[in-house]
């Protein structure tokens, strides 16, 4: 069979393949590397060439990089601290929807929008607003920061790295700015202005997932909560915990009044979601008793691990309070919080241990591993917990690798995977979570697919098939090209990866471009931003994060990510040929 015409069909089936999702989209890719090699479409050395490439190494970076800041709170202290410093609530959640923005214009919007979700939604609350017009908004302001440098998100870099096979120059760093501002500031407008009037009013979902535990927390020198009422501390309002007792000296007050004032050495007994508790420990200068104790034990092997273990018929901790039953004595570990089904309203201290109780337990590894028969882990949690004091370096290597790429003082993969080897050494992570932090899925896909670019162009499939585009395109002139483009990976968006759905796209848009004359250049901007920018189903990462909490349909996100995308469009085409002549 003649080459173009097999690689072709290749490129359709594939194309098939992605928008239904009959297999994963990383299947589908290995699977079209492999029909490249068999059918001699492709040498080995080109086929694996993808895999080895910097734009690999640098999304992979990326990836763990962001983690570090999520391992280390950055990003959940800067929610909570806009949050707590609100005076004007709906001012507030207008100015986290803009700093959602910035942040995801550095990191992953997908890890952005999950930490900010319950930041959202306690504004929300707090603003008297339904958190169903706060989480589609929240979402929608990560995806738009994305598009103003080549980091905010992979499909840009995947562009970028896509670029050269093409014979055409990287995205400089901060290029795509020069559309991508204009985008998030008109996009951001329209979430604060227009959206709400669009979006439903419905009750959220967002603790009904979440399981609920009793912990204590002492109020350690130094922390926020210090003089403050109950009330004061926003701890309902903005961290979703609910003091249920307070234990000062020898004497516990049960179901303090709003007015109680907080002291330092005061415990508090808690009830909430694990992520609340544990973001609390990291954030409100509170710590468990137990906690603090074990910390005096160093851990055999250095790895401590958070874990949800169930309590068992025929433990020996049954009827007993953990005290009694000298848990951290007999076991080495510590338990942070507990939760029961049928929960009563008492001291974590004083709960006697029931079957079925779930421990929040924080200890070695190995310690962890040998807790018994009468103790099963159910998950580890490890991941959720951060560690504020991390944070200074966490910001310095993310800053300075960020730095060092953006303003070209070494190459951006040299600069990332050098942050990554410093994380490792300072022990920000550890490898098996740097590997875990990686989205292999896309990373496999973006290798695969950088064959195919090579393998489109080298057996002539490209200058064909732009050659029959060009013949029906030419009649629209240059704006009707770039609008045709724009719509048509827009369009293909939806059913498939905006990374899958870039990589298709771009050389059809180089070798047109070439053809009839025109720079590719607006053509590829154009590309990256309308694959970078999914607003109309809720099949975006970020968008399926807020879809079951603020309970949606399909067709809320069809009515409000409409709208934006129109504006995304409108601007994209008033701003691209200006800055990038055809």
């Amino acid at each position: 069979m003649d080459p173009v015409t097999l690689i072709l069909i290749l490129f359709v089936v594939a194309l098939v393949l992605f928008a239904t999702e009959w297999l994963p989209v990383d299947v589908t890719a290995l699977a079209l590397l492999a029909a490249l090699l068999l059918s001699g479409l492709i040498k080995p050395q080109q086929a694996f060439a993808g895999f080895g490439s910097d734009t690999v190494l640098t999304l992979a970076s990326l990836f763990i990089l962001t983690r570090v800041l999520l391992r280390a709170g950055v990003i959940e202290w800067i929610g909570v601290t806009l949050a707590r410093r609100a005076r004007n609530a709906g001012a507030m959640l207008r100015g986290l929807l803009g700093t959602v923005a910035g942040i995801s214009a550095f990191t992953s919007n997908t890890a952005t929008t999950a930490v900010f979700l319950p930041v959202v939604a306690g504004v929300s609350r707090r603003a008297g607003i339904s958190a169903s017009r706060a989480l589609m908004p929240l979402a929608f302001a990560s995806i738009l920061g994305g598009t103003v440098t080549i980091i905010g998100t992979s499909t840009n870099l995947v562009v970028s790295g896509a670029l050269p096979v093409a014979g055409q120059r990287p995205l400089g760093f901060f290029e795509l700015a020069w559309v991508g501002l204009p985008i998030a500031v008109v996009g951001l407008l329209y979430l604060f202005f227009i959206a709400p009037r669009l979006l439903p009013v419905r009750d959220a979902a967002l603790e009904e997932s979440l399981r609920a535990y009793l912990a204590d927390l002492t109020v350690q020198p130094g922390s926020p909560l210090v003089g403050q009422t109950l009330r004061g501390t926003g701890l309902g309002r903005d961290h979703g915990l609910t003091v249920v007792a307070v234990r000062r000296g020898s004497q516990t007050l049960y179901a303090p009044s709003a007015e109680f004032v907080v002291e330092e050495g005061d415990t508090l007994a808690v009830e909430g979601p694990t992520e609340r508790i544990l973001s609390g420990k990291s954030t409100l200068g509170v710590v468990s008793k137990s906690e603090q104790k074990l910390r005096m034990v160093p851990s055999e092997d250095g790895d401590v691990r958070l874990v949800e273990a169930v309590v068992l018929p025929g433990s020996p901790l049954l009827g007993r309070t953990l005290k009694e039953a000298r848990f951290r004595e007999r076991y080495g570990v510590s338990v942070l919080a507990l939760h029961r089904r049928a929960r009563h309203f008492e001291r974590l201290g004083r709960l006697r241990v029931q079957v079925g109780d779930v421990l929040l337990v924080q200890g070695g590894a190995a310690r962890i591993a040998s807790l018994g028969e009468y103790l099963a882990v159910m998950g580890d949690l490890t991941t959720r917990q951060s560690d504020p004091r991390r944070a200074p370096l966490a910001v310095a290597l993310f800053v300075g690798a960020v730095g060092l790429g953006a303003f070209g003082v070494v190459p951006l993969a040299v600069a990332v995977v050098s942050a990554v080897a410093l994380c490792l050494v300072f022990r920000l992570i550890s490898p098996e979570e740097a590997y875990g932090a990686v989205e292999w899925p896309i990373i496999v896909l973006v290798a695969c697919m950088l064959a195919f670019g090579t393998a489109f162009e080298s057996t002539g499939a490209a200058r064909v098939l732009t050659g029959g585009l060009s013949g029906v395109l030419e009649p629209l002139g240059p704006y009707g090209l770039l609008a045709a483009l724009f719509l048509v990976t827009v369009a293909l968006t939806q059913p498939m990866s905006n990374q899958a759905a870039a990589l298709v796209m771009l050389p059809l848009a180089i070798g047109t471009a070439k053809t009839l004359g025109y720079d590719p250049r607006p053509f590829i901007i154009g590309i990256t931003v309308a694959a970078s920018n999914s607003f109309i189903t809720p099949l975006e990462p970020s968008c399926m994060l807020v879809y079951g909490p603020g309970r949606y349909t399909f067709m809320d996100f069809v009515r409000v990510g409409s709208g934006l995308t129109l504006l995304t469009f409108v601007v994209a085409l008033l701003i691209i040929p200006r800055v990038w002549p055809f």
